[in-house]
């Protein structure tokens, strides 16, 4: 989460009003108080202190504690066995590799669900920001889009994997391809925390009014899409929406 936080704010600078001002606005003629230092940079240089340093810490003490970090794909479990310094880099960038991955997930299905809210909104003006030009593809493009790199991925690394001795060889292309198709078809199963979190706020503020910010109306929104097939569905009582209980 560090990492992921300081790959943002890397990701985050171009966004400021203030880094490339234009002179034909008001606030084009604001300057910052402080010293412009080495500008984004130092996030980058952070965030590979952060992945190149943890290694050695793992190292360090996995053996003493007896300690096999793992990352769970789903379909597979992959073991990194902390007695050996090499593979402690692999599982540190590995890793990082796959929460950054999650939270694009997240932020392309806050795309596909809402790509009819306008980017008046911040925060889906924020998502498409991250996003770039992949926010902004039709659906259809979207929606296998996790499908399609997970699985790419998985066939890009399965041989390092192999190497290292941390995931099983395949006996043939065929289980191979099978096993990229089901990376592929897993890679959907984090959106499960990101709808619970919204379906939540959505059933908490049917029931108490938390004020008019931004947030809850984003999120309010978020969850009446999702639940858009169960408009069917009489489980409102009073001004309690019971339907994302369903």
């Amino acid at each position: 989460l560090a990492g992921l936080l300081l790959w943002l704010n890397w990701c985050s600078v171009p966004l400021d009003p203030l880094a490339q001002p234009s002179a034909k606005t008001l606030l084009g003629t604001l300057r910052r108080a402080g010293p412009g230092g080495w500008g984004r940079w130092k996030f980058l240089v952070a965030l590979a202190a952060l992945l190149l340093t943890r290694p050695l810490f793992y190292w360090q003490i996995g053996s003493a504690l007896n300690w096999t970090p793992n990352l769970s794909l789903a379909a597979i479990v992959l073991p990194f066995r902390s007695e050996f310094l090499g593979r402690m880099f692999l599982f540190s960038l590995f890793s990082f590799g796959l929460t950054l991955a999650v939270f694009y997930l997240w932020l392309l299905f806050l795309a596909l669900i809402n790509r009819r809210v306008a980017d008046a909104d911040p925060f889906q003006k924020l998502v498409h920001a991250h996003l770039g030009r992949v926010g902004r593809w039709p659906w259809p493009v979207q929606l296998p889009l996790p499908l399609v790199a997970a699985g790419m991925i998985w066939l890009a690394l399965h041989p390092l994997l192999v190497h290292w001795e941390i995931a099983p060889a395949a006996k043939s292309t065929v289980q191979l391809l099978k096993q990229a198709l089901l990376m592929g078809i897993g890679a959907y199963l984090p959106l499960k925390y990101l709808i619970a979190g919204f379906l939540f706020a959505y059933l908490l503020t049917s029931y108490v009014y938390l004020g008019n910010h931004p947030v809850w109306n984003f999120a309010n929104v978020t969850a009446r899409h999702l639940l858009a097939p169960l408009r069917w569905a009489p489980l409102r009582l009073g001004k309690v929406d019971f339907t994302p209980l369903l």
